[in-house]
């Protein structure tokens, strides 16, 4: 069965300036009017200011805003606080599945066997997140006795080069705002939780030729030939896998882009292969550029961007707590987070910092991303009864 959540002709348009959110609305229907809201990183400003006009409706918040990103905080004096982040952007939007040329903005429902699906670029890689922070935010400390002062935190541009990334632009700008005991970063975890994260290196790997007629190939160098040696060594590298403070991280080294050529007629001079590199936490930045060049030894290798890891984090205090609050009952226990996110950015801060959200990361960026609705409900759930003096279901 599927079904969409607006009637025939009347879905709503994604770049046109949204009707205000209302975060007292059911957490599913909330995170759905998120998602309707294109956000792709650089284009947050509609979603920002949104979120910013919610969060500003409630007198025991204290709203704060950088660009496009938005920081709402209680100030109860508690002894302890908890920060909860997730950024506003998306990877750009693409075809529904099941109706090519159709964009997958707005979202949509379907029904699997007893749950309920949401469908839509951003209801993985977290809307499904940002909306249950957005939820809790409107009652932990208001109407809602809070167990630990709460700074939420909406940024911009995670999906995109690391010297853009709105978190990055807060703790650079105002580091205090994101001052706190323990932070949870609504990343997709399946409403497990993942502890760390691996680190990411691109680098670029530069081949020489010589430039000549293609009519006269042998008077110069093809530098797309040459690059077989570059790509043989991706082919035969094997990653690690890597046991960090009792979590597996398994590691990739591989081509994600490649260019070269001048014209249909001319020998390339140089081609240029892009090579990503996600690391294990248990090596620094400086770490896992070195084996990079060790890798590609005999070549030019420019860096472009880059991120470290961070350690799970897990026997802190606070972070023991949540994990046992979450995961004790059923006997759960966390895992390591393989891709980047921006808990790397708390540990950098001294804040350790999970993963915690709705929505299978494997689906992430796909076309096909979408996430069942109980996990949205498990995530807001959890953090409603660990937060707050609260136990009861959404």
């Amino acid at each position: 069965m599927t079904y969409d959540t607006t009637a025939p002709g009347s879905a709503p348009d994604p770049y046109a300036v949204p009707a205000p959110l209302d975060l007292r609305a059911d957490v599913v229907d909330l995170t759905a009017a998120v998602c309707d809201v294109a956000s792709v990183s650089g284009d947050e400003a509609r979603l920002a200011d949104a979120v910013e006009a919610a969060l500003r409706g409630y007198e025991h918040l204290e709203v704060l805003r950088d660009g496009d990103s938005v920081v709402a905080r209680t100030n109860l004096g508690l002894p302890r606080r908890v920060v909860v982040a997730g950024h506003l952007d998306t990877v750009p939007i693409a075809d529904r599945p099941d109706q090519p040329g159709t964009p997958n903005v707005p979202t949509w429902r379907t029904v699997e066997g007893d749950d309920e699906v949401l469908w839509g670029r951003g209801t993985v890689d977290m809307k499904g997140g940002v909306a249950v922070a957005l939820a809790l935010a409107a009652r932990v400390g208001g109407d809602l006795t809070a167990t630990a002062d709460v700074t939420w935190v909406f940024y911009d541009n995670e999906e995109v080069a690391a010297h853009l990334n709105g978190l990055g632009r807060l703790v650079r700008g105002h580091p205090g705002w994101l001052a706190g005991d323990f932070a949870i970063l609504g990343e997709p975890t399946a409403a497990g939780i993942e502890g760390g994260c691996n680190g990411t290196l691109r680098v670029e790997v530069r081949v020489p030729g010589v430039t000549a007629h293609s009519a006269r190939s042998w008077m110069g160098r093809n530098a797309i030939h040459d690059t077989t040696p570059v790509l043989a060594r991706l082919a035969a590298y094997e990653p690690r896998s890597v046991d960090v403070d009792g979590l597996v991280y398994r590691e990739g080294l591989n081509a994600v882009g490649i260019r070269g050529g001048i014209a249909g007629n001319v020998i390339p001079d140089e081609c240029v292969v892009t090579v990503n590199y996600r690391f294990a936490p248990d090596l620094t930045l400086a770490q896992a550029e070195a084996h990079v060049r060790e890798v590609f030894d005999g070549y030019e290798v420019t860096v472009t961007d880059a991120a470290g890891g961070a350690r799970p984090g897990l026997t802190h205090s606070l972070a023991a707590e949540f994990v046992e609050a979450v995961l004790g009952r059923a006997g759960g226990a966390p895992t390591a987070k393989l891709g980047w996110t921006d808990v790397a950015r708390f540990a950098e801060l001294g804040v350790p910092a999970v993963n915690f959200g709705p929505g299978d990361p494997l689906l992430a960026h796909k076309d096909d991303e979408r996430c069942p609705v109980s996990q949205i409900r498990t995530c807001y759930d959890a953090l409603l009864s660990w937060l707050t003096k609260d136990t009861s279901a959404s």
